[in-house]
């Protein structure tokens, strides 16, 4: 028998079976690994809500699918996903001359390689920076500089940071190896060229796609709803009905709520007939000159449900790590708002009227961002007559040598910007208010220590001009 079964397992080991049965143990724990990351195989169908000037079409949003245990070499070659790696996002594009193309979860939300590096606020220089350095890194084969050197223009900029964007609804159903490595096969061995058509074949046909390549049949588009177009919300909606009708697969929801900042904030997505009906300057002039077509919308609208599906229902939101959390409740909500009212009266930090997307206004208009030693973002500011580096993520913002009386400024704002957020109802984490909070008590701990050492200072400096002026 070998030493597993014999001496080294019932007996104190020696070197050499010790060797032995760390050995086993790790193979045994990689393959343990290995399932575990298997049996959570899943993907999910992103309903992403639209932002910008909205049209008749462009108030759906977009649509894309995550795939867990799906990979790329590059946007254009998915394979199997090694250990620690989380999948990638997949999708289909305008303007484009590809017909998918895939990114990395985390670059895809917030153009980051690490979670660490995500910003706690946004605003649009930071925004067009990260996305031009990781288009600069990864993203070179699609979309090459312009003749000048520059950052090109096109639509490449949605393949990475749509989270500073939108708010991203997540609907997710397990899948298994073999359903993954088809659809590996089937999307490198396919010609990879545009299809784009915004009526006939869009991002939502897509996802639609891929979703029934996995389960059959499972989506489809709506003739009334949608006038049969395929939008990114009736995809949701069909996703729901199918989770339903197979408890035995197990499913869920998430949110990602978009980053806080100055970029304007995204619209709730619609359906075609929808956009229609909730549109004033389609609505009102159909109501005048046609009441009977303007009745039929409404009653479409009525009929299709179109008013009661809420895509953040029973829904985790999703941090950059990776966790999902449970949002914070309407009562935890209040709390955290007394507190802060009570912190902004005791300390005067800041005034209740004034908000994030200022205070991003002004740090847009002078700051220039750049990168600290391990590469997260930070932002140069006049501040007292002179330049001062701020970090921009949770890990960094306390480490640059800053002004505390700018950090707490800034945390405060963005406190106040997440407790007053109405949309998405479940958007908000505990754990993401939590770590702000607690970055805020930091903030004022050391403007006390300042303060503290400055009157010490004084103090000494008063003491020493009374020795030398004594008799």
């Amino acid at each position: 028998m070998g030493s597993y079964n014999g001496y080294c397992w019932g007996r104190r080991l020696s070197v050499g079976c010790r060797s032995t049965f760390r050995a086993r143990c790790f193979f045994v724990a990689a393959i343990l690994l290995a399932c575990a990351a298997l049996a959570h195989a899943s993907a999910t169908l992103l309903l992403e809500e639209p932002y910008g000037k909205l049209g008749f079409f462009t108030a759906t949003g977009h649509a894309a699918v995550y795939l867990s245990n799906v990979c790329a070499d590059s946007p254009t070659h998915l394979r199997r996903c090694n250990p620690g790696e989380t999948g990638i996002v997949i999708s289909r594009y305008e303007g484009m001359d590809y017909d998918w193309l895939a990114v990395p979860l985390l670059p895809y939300l917030y153009a980051v390689e690490k979670p660490e590096d995500v910003p706690l606020v946004a605003d649009t220089k930071l925004v067009a920076f990260l996305r031009d350095r990781y288009r600069r890194d990864h993203l070179e084969a699609i979309a090459p500089d312009s003749a000048d050197g520059e950052t090109p223009a096109g639509h490449w900029n949605q393949l990475v940071g749509s989270a500073y964007d939108r708010n991203i609804y997540g609907f997710t159903i397990e899948t298994t190896s073999a359903q993954d490595a088809a659809l590996i096969e089937h999307l490198n061995s396919s010609p990879n060229q545009p299809h784009f058509h915004l009526l006939t074949n869009n991002c939502a046909d897509f996802a639609k796609s891929i979703i029934n390549f996995y389960y059959p049949k499972s989506l489809h588009r709506s003739l009334i709803a949608d006038l049969g177009i395929t939008t990114p919300k009736q995809l949701a909606k069909r996703m729901v009905k199918f989770d339903a009708r197979n408890p035995e697969l197990a499913s869920s929801r998430i949110v990602i709520p978009q980053v806080p900042g100055s970029m304007a904030r995204s619209s709730t997505a619609h359906g075609v007939v929808e956009s229609f009906f909730t549109s004033k300057k389609y609505i009102v002039p159909s109501a005048i000159f046609s009441p009977i077509f303007a009745g039929s919308v409404f009653a479409v609208y009525v009929a299709t449900g179109a008013d009661t599906f809420t895509p953040d229902k029973n829904a985790r939101v999703l941090d950059p790590d990776g966790d999902s959390d449970q949002p914070l409740s309407s009562a935890d909500r209040k709390q955290y708002q007394k507190r802060l009212k009570s912190f902004l009266k005791e300390s005067g930090a800041a005034t209740p009227a004034d908000d994030l997307v200022r205070e991003c206004g002004k740090l847009e208009s002078k700051s220039h961002w750049d990168l600290d030693d391990s590469g997260a973002p930070v932002f140069e500011i006049p501040f007292e007559g002179r330049l001062v580096r701020v970090g921009a993520t949770a890990d960094n913002i306390m480490d640059l040598n800053t002004p505390p009386q700018l950090i707490r400024e800034l945390l405060v704002a963005r406190l106040q910007s997440e407790l007053r957020q109405s949309r998405p109802k479940n958007g908000l984490s505990r754990a993401a208010v939590a770590r702000d909070w607690r970055l805020l008590q930091q903030a004022q701990r050391a403007i006390a220590d300042s303060d503290a050492g400055i009157k010490l200072v004084s103090s000494q400096t008063s003491m020493r001009a009374s020795v030398g002026s004594g008799p």
